[in-house]
């Protein structure tokens, strides 16, 4: 599910997962897994990438559709723990969108440092966004605050309501990507950025790193209910409806 190479004190952690990379609960494990690995191994940095095409298609809503409520309620933790470990995570982390990106897949991204994403293929640019709404989930309250740390009040608002997938060139545009660059280069982007951070005074950057990311860890530390609500969210008959009609018009497709 995950393949990992090592690029001198950098690792990469590339998704593995085919069709589409799509976030289970074996596959969210072993990325927490490996997250905890690479800091125990004292790896200084860390690229979060994907096959050329696919960064990841966000949550197994097919797989997720026959999980009963405590099993749907253990996904949501451990997604929720995901996050979390990427937000606190002690060494610095970049996002090598490789592909399209839709709702978990954005999520994973925004709580990395730095996002550089592949511009497209011979068949158009590339997707990213959160368009869990379009699904019928409401947008979770930590991803949609989170958004606005990233892109501000305004861009966040109007990803989070509207649900609409972007081109990575609008989503470079409004600041949701921090930089475009073909397809066959977003890995080693990623990589030099790591380096030229390695390359800075250590203690200082690391200290001021985490002064920035601390309010994000705040933010997933918070005890609001928020993951039970999900889970109700989730049953409601409106997102069943929503979801199981998506996984339908993707069956009619593929």
């Amino acid at each position: 599910m995950l393949e990992i190479t090592a690029h001198g004190p950098i690792r990469e952690i590339r998704f593995n997962r085919p069709p589409v990379n799509a976030l289970s609960p074996e596959l969210v494990a072993a990325l927490r897994g490996e997250l905890a690995g690479a800091v125990r191994d004292g790896v200084e940095a860390l690229v979060l990438s994907g096959p050329p095409r696919r960064f990841s298609g966000g949550l197994d809503v097919p797989l997720l559709l026959s999980f009963d409520r405590p099993a749907i309620l253990a996904m949501w933790r451990e997604f929720y723990g995901l996050m979390r470990d990427l937000a606190a995570c002690p060494i610095p982390i970049a996002a090598a969108i490789t592909g399209h990106a839709p709702a978990g897949g954005a999520v994973l991204s925004m709580f990395c440092d730095r996002r550089f994403m592949a511009e497209g293929d011979e068949k158009g640019p590339y997707l990213i966004g959160l368009n869990e709404v379009r699904v019928g989930l409401s947008m979770p309250p930590v991803i949609a605050r989170t958004c606005a740390r990233v892109v501000g009040e305004r861009h966040a608002a109007r990803m989070c309501m509207e649900g609409a997938l972007m081109p990575a060139a609008e989503a470079h545009a409004i600041g949701f990507v921090d930089r475009l660059v073909p397809g066959e280069a977003v890995v080693e982007e990623a990589l030099a950025w790591c380096r030229g951070v390695l390359a800075l005074p250590r203690q200082a950057m690391l200290a001021t790193r985490r002064l920035f990311r601390a309010p994000i860890v705040a933010l997933l530390d918070e005890d609001t209910g928020e993951i039970e609500t999900m889970a109700d969210v989730w049953f409601s008959a409106e997102t069943q409806g929503a979801m199981r009609a998506m996984v339908e018009g993707l069956k009619r497709k593929g």
